[in-house]
């Protein structure tokens, strides 16, 4: 965002000036975020669900296997699966109504894998060959499980679980293919199968998305620094049916709701720019929307000098502090000024009346 050149239409939003018309780079905030958030959720495949590879694990012949290898090598398609531990030596299979980590899409027998890669007496993949072999064994496996309806930007990532070393070792050679919750760090528990409902990534609204490096991360208290609060989610559902609307047709229909769910969590239509903050939203990609994907979150943040967000401490429904300091109203001149558009810069001070 850094090297985006202000073109004249968006110099008058920052002005807050005349009829705004909303830039798509700071309309699009979100979209960024999102990539941000696929990439870092891709870096932490392995830490999230693969077992620890370099650890061989006791495991004397002709003994009782541990929890994790009776459960993760009877684990089928569809099946559930969860853990408490960071070993996950309590891996056990749940019914998928229930909270879980992991849904199996697919089993994997990398026995059938031509050539002697995987054959017995090797040792287990380490996690760059595990993320390729997810990439090209999983991505496919998960778009069959969902006959075809997977969001990639919504609110599942897909993932692989690989055998434990105890189990490689013993020659079981099978990944499982499934989805998680995608975050930036630890994946959080699921409720209901991935294959029944929307896969939209919204949260519930008075949620707060962590900050680091200027950017949302996942759900945080919002008494700790935070880059955004869901003040509202939007179901396009309920406006548009048959194909994917156009990007001008869900941010008029999107910016409208945003600022109405806004003005009621908060109380008053003001409150924003009492606060100094501004709402942003996104869009949903045809992708998303042939995914069965219809719901958006409304934002509520404050922009760090066009490199993301300012960290944001308390929930916009009280006192809080930007940067670590108080928000300054703008001046009230006593005229009538428009509330900050989603995705406008906030208003700056205002002159004083002569």
């Amino acid at each position: 965002m850094s090297d985006h050149q202000s073109d004249p239409a968006e110099k008058t939003a920052e002005r807050g000036a005349g009829p705004l018309h909303l830039s798509a780079t700071k309309l699009r905030w979100g979209l960024l975020i999102g990539a941000l958030g696929a990439v870092l959720a891709a870096l932490v495949t392995m830490t999230v669900t693969g077992f620890e590879s370099d650890k061989v694990e006791a495991h004397q012949p002709g003994a009782a296997p541990v929890v994790r290898d009776k459960e993760f090598s009877s684990a089928n398609e569809g099946d559930c699966l969860t853990w408490g531990k960071p070993d996950r030596s309590d891996l056990l299979k749940v019914n998928c109504a229930d909270q879980h980590l992991f849904e199996v899409a697919g089993v994997v027998d990398l026995k059938a894998y031509p050539g002697r890669e995987f054959g017995d007496g090797t040792r287990h993949p380490d996690s760059l060959r595990m993320t390729e072999l997810r990439d090209e064994h999983c991505v496919p496996a998960v778009q069959r499980y969902l006959g075809g309806r997977f969001d990639p930007r919504g609110k599942f990532m897909v993932n692989v679980m690989s055998p434990s070393p105890a189990g490689w070792q013993h020659g079981d050679r099978t990944l499982r293919c499934g989805l998680q919750v995608a975050a930036t760090s630890t994946s959080p528990a699921s409720t209901g199968s991935a294959t029944q409902g929307d896969q939209s990534k919204v949260h519930a609204v008075g949620t707060c998305l962590g900050i680091n490096q200027n950017l949302p991360t996942d759900p945080v208290d919002c008494a700790q620094p935070h880059a955004v609060e869901i003040v509202g989610n939007v179901d396009l559902g309920k406006n548009f049916t048959g194909g994917p609307p156009s990007e001008a047709d869900q941010d008029k229909f999107v910016e409208a709701e945003c600022n109405r769910l806004s003005a009621e969590y908060l109380g008053s239509p003001d409150a924003i720019r009492n606060k100094t903050l501004t709402l942003f939203f996104d869009y949903l990609e045809p992708t998303s929307w042939l995914a069965g994907s219809r719901q958006l979150d409304c934002w509520l943040g404050k922009g760090a000098d066009r490199e993301g967000f300012a960290p944001i401490v308390g929930s916009a429904r009280g006192e809080i502090l930007i940067d670590g300091q108080a928000p300054v109203p703008p001046p009230n001149t006593g005229r009538s000024t428009p509330a900050p558009l989603p995705g406008a810069a906030p208003l700056p001070p205002q002159p004083q009346p002569r």
